[in-house]
């Protein structure tokens, strides 16, 4: 499958608390612009042609999806919250027999252009990956996971909280957004182990099990920082805004 024809679904990661935004509502609810964070990411997805668009959802989530009722959505429950791997395996029952690709996105990331999308989707077909990541380049790269690359390709993706002092003077970031071949997503997600800092189960695992698998690992490298910034807390909300629209 080319261009138009290909088939695209899309995860929505909803379901995060947001303590640090020191407030009852949902994160995903939080205002920008007039409309909350989620339905920002709702709209690019639409604008990618996605099929089917699911949205994991958890605390807060009646809110939630009292408030994309009519938004012909799908929902998927994650309870408990065991990370952002344990989060798109909830989803994948949406999935069943789905033999396209499936990108996923976070509710709080809400700046992620259609255009950069197409770009990811392109080069996960033109590579035949398992799957593509976006990247940027960030001095200080902060808290983000670090790319690991031998010989220029992608074969880890390591947490920060989890980064050996050397991997973490790595200035190229993983930007939380993915696109999966369906088919790779649906037999690697369950196997994914929560050996780690924070005993979750991390998205990032699935890199370096494609890459055990044989199988190649696209990224695709963004220059707008914008685009991948998200809200953990209201001064970052006002700040994104202000990038955005101006306000």
């Amino acid at each position: 499958m080319t261009g138009l024809d290909r088939k695209v679904g899309v995860v929505i990661l909803a379901a995060g608390k947001g303590t640090r935004m020191k407030s009852d509502l949902p994160k995903a609810l939080h205002p920008l612009g007039g409309k909350p964070l989620v339905m920002w990411v709702v709209e690019a997805a639409r604008k990618l042609g996605a099929e089917r668009i699911v949205a994991v959802v958890g605390h807060g989530r009646e809110a939630v999806r009292d408030r994309l009722a009519g938004e012909a959505l799908l929902f998927a429950t994650q309870e408990p919250q065991l990370g952002t791997g344990h989060a798109l395996l909830c989803a994948m029952e949406r999935f069943s027999g789905f033999d396209g690709v499936v990108v996923v996105l976070s509710a709080d990331v809400p700046a992620m252009k259609p255009q950069t999308l197409r770009r990811l989707l392109d080069e996960r077909e033109r590579t035949g990956a398992a799957m593509a990541l976006l990247t940027c380049h960030m001095d200080p790269p902060g808290a983000y996971g670090r790319i690991i690359r031998e010989d220029g390709q992608v074969t880890a993706i390591v947490e920060a909280r989890d980064a050996t002092a050397e991997q973490l003077k790595i200035q190229e970031i993983n930007a939380g957004i993915y696109a999966f071949d369906a088919a790779f997503l649906a037999g690697a997600l369950p196997r994914i182990a929560a050996d780690n800092a924070q005993g979750e189960y991390y998205l990032t695992d699935l890199v370096a099990m494609a890459v055990g698998e044989g199988r190649a690992v696209a990224a695709v490298m963004i220059d707008d920082p914008i685009q991948i910034r998200g809200v953990n807390t209201v001064e970052e909300l006002a700040a994104l805004e202000k990038a955005m629209l101006g306000v």
